[in-house]
């Protein structure tokens, strides 16, 4: 009896540690758009539709982190993207990569409304060549970041998955090669997905612990590089201090509150007549933010204006939109991408510390 009994406890223990805690699939989606031209040089260069093809690895994430029980169980995988540019002479085509995350914001039995997140890298066959292919002034390398964002309607039937969506792909270098006004391209999308292995829910555990509802301090250092046009000119350094303060209402939402100090050599090139001191290419500026926290994994997107900037060369506003990962000492490290509107203007590598972690 006693034998009998310890043999049903260690197959139940191996069953429970077995159990997936997940749904994954593979889904291949048909898009088709236009290539946005945002800057009146670049109204050449849309000829025609832009067609591109997604094919995905997917998981479904049924509650095994707390996380994933805050955002209602967000599903989230890789991508591999191809596309055609909207103009097969001049940009030529794209393939890239993207880690993604879809969140669910309406979902009932056969039907979920979504929203989704993703950053990866792209590659251009067709770049900017002052001798072979000078009309091409929206992008200038062959590797540059790829974000895209969208909407989308599932239907799910079995383990079939039918999906409806719209988003946007924006390529870019982020200016550390000239040209680069950089590649917006909105798209309409037809999708078909099979779960390959399907796994009840997680009971609804406790929602995560929400950081105490105080401003948290740190401060950030940023260093970076960009080229000023024409292409082929010198390569500026980029360096920034941004003093900020953060707090979180709850456990995903957040706000920032930042004061930039940055140093853009890059402005040395402008008006090259007038004489620059270190301080002339000094730009202050005030900034705020929507935090999106994913554990230690960040969103950040939001608006600044420039209070200091003898030049104004960009205009007042810019904005921010990319990534952080904090860790549980206090430091985190950032990829976020700095501009003006739908032009590019450099890359925020840094690194920050927060003071009251």
């Amino acid at each position: 009896m006693k034998r009998n009994l310890l043999i049903a406890l260690l197959l139940s223990s191996l069953t429970s540690n077995a159990q997936i805690k997940y749904e994954y699939g593979i889904e291949y989606k048909q898009k088709v758009g236009i290539l946005l031209a945002h800057h009146e040089i670049m109204a050449h260069l849309a000829n025609s539709l832009s067609y591109a093809g997604e094919l995905s690895f997917y998981i479904h994430s049924k509650g095994s982190e707390n996380w994933q029980k805050a955002y209602r169980y967000p599903t989230y995988g890789v991508t591999l993207f191809g596309a055609s540019l909207g103009n097969d002479s001049i940009l030529g085509k794209s393939i890239g990569v993207f880690p993604f995350i879809e969140f669910p914001f309406i979902r009932r039995q056969h039907f979920l409304f979504s929203g989704r997140l993703g950053a990866g890298l792209g590659y251009i066959s067709k770049r900017y060549d002052k001798d072979f292919n000078p009309k091409n002034v929206a992008m200038s390398s062959a590797i540059n970041a790829l974000i895209t964002f969208g909407l989308k309607t599932t239907y799910q039937f079995k383990s079939n998955e039918l999906s409806f969506g719209i988003d946007m792909t924006h390529l870019s270098n982020a200016a550390f090669k000239m040209p680069n006004l950089g590649i917006n391209l909105p798209y309409f999308s037809l999708a078909y997905g099979y779960t390959l292995q399907q796994q009840p829910k997680d009971s609804v555990g406790s929602v995560p612990i929400v950081p105490k509802k105080k401003w948290l301090i740190g401060a950030t250092l940023i260093a970076s590089a960009k080229e000023n046009s024409p292409s082929g000119g010198e390569k500026f350094p980029v360096y920034a201090l941004s003093l900020h303060t953060r707090r979180f209402f709850n456990y995903k939402t957040g706000l920032e509150v930042a004061v930039d100090v940055i140093s853009k050599q890059s402005i040395r090139g402008v008006q090259e007549d007038i004489p620059k001191s270190q301080l002339d290419l000094i730009q202050v500026g005030l900034f705020a933010g929507f935090l999106l926290p994913l554990d230690q994994f960040h969103f950040v997107v939001g608006m600044g204006t420039y209070v200091r900037d003898k030049f104004n060369q960009d205009g007042r506003l810019y904005h921010r939109i990319g990534m952080r990962y904090y860790f549980k000492n206090g430091m985190n490290t950032q990829l976020v991408l700095h501009s003006h509107w739908g032009r590019a203007d450099f890359a925020e590598l840094g690194i920050g510390y927060t003071f009251n972690h």
